[in-house]
């Protein structure tokens, strides 16, 4: 009786371990990085690795305070980078990514984690797409947007997922992109333009949730508009040269 307490006690602690590991991990390889979704863990400082950390320094490189290798190593240049966009951002630049830091980056499952929702991220927005949705908004970023920043190209596919999830538009993405007169992209033919590795970045990081616009259903460039309809919408942000309204 006593060794079965103990073998079950063992198996308990075993237990316990693992499920830590699965939210704390900091020591994934690339293959597993590879085939999951990033994975989440509390704080990332100094000396933390990991899938979370890959994504960490995947972001800081896309929008260009990061040039050191993706390896999934919270190093001193990842420090140094954090704390570069930390300060950009008007956030404490202490080289540690933490809640703030996250949401500011759209790391929406890490502010899960830190908001104690520990499961896996099947609810997240991006979940309901399928490889073609994202290939499509991608398409689209990269003939509406391609010459704005990074963050600006994320700014047009989260309009096209606001409208999406706007019952004033078209429920899927093909169906936003094609609605009449939406897009000039879709009228001038530059939506059968290839997408680059940036857009579709950019398209995935809007699926996972990061929406520079705040909520903006419309954008335009003052330069090139005509329509005097989309001037009396009421301007949230702008980014680059597009203008932001809902």
């Amino acid at each position: 009786m006593k060794k079965a307490l103990r073998m079950g006690a063992a198996a308990i602690a075993v237990a316990a371990v693992a499920t830590v590991g699965a939210v704390f991990n900091t020591g994934h390889t690339s293959e597993e990085y590879a085939l999951s979704p990033y994975v989440q863990t509390a704080v990332l400082r100094q000396g933390a690795s990991g899938g979370e950390v890959k994504e960490l320094q995947r972001r800081l490189k896309e929008w260009g305070y990061y040039n050191g290798s993706v390896d999934g190593v919270y190093g001193k240049q990842t420090v140094e980078a954090v704390k570069y966009f930390q300060r950009k951002n008007g956030l404490t630049p202490d080289g540690i990514a933490g809640r703030s830091t996250f949401e500011a980056l759209g790391m929406n499952d890490s502010v899960k984690v830190l908001d104690n929702d520990k499961k896996p991220s099947q609810s997240n927005q991006g979940s309901q797409y399928t490889n073609s949705d994202l290939y499509m908004l991608a398409k689209c970023i990269y003939a509406e947007a391609r010459g704005e920043s990074y963050t600006g190209q994320v700014a047009v596919g989260a309009v096209i997922l606001n409208r999406v999830a706007s019952s004033k538009f078209p429920n899927t993405i093909s169906g936003v992109i094609y609605q009449k007169g939406a897009f000039t992209a879709v009228s001038d033919g530059q939506i059968n333009l290839e997408p680059d590795k940036t857009a579709m970045n950019a398209a995935q990081d809007a699926m996972n949730g990061w929406d520079p616009t705040y909520g903006c259903l419309y954008y335009y460039n003052p330069a090139v508009a005509t329509s005097s309809w989309i001037f009396g919408r009421k301007t949230v942000t702008t980014i680059g040269k597009h203008i932001f309204a809902i």
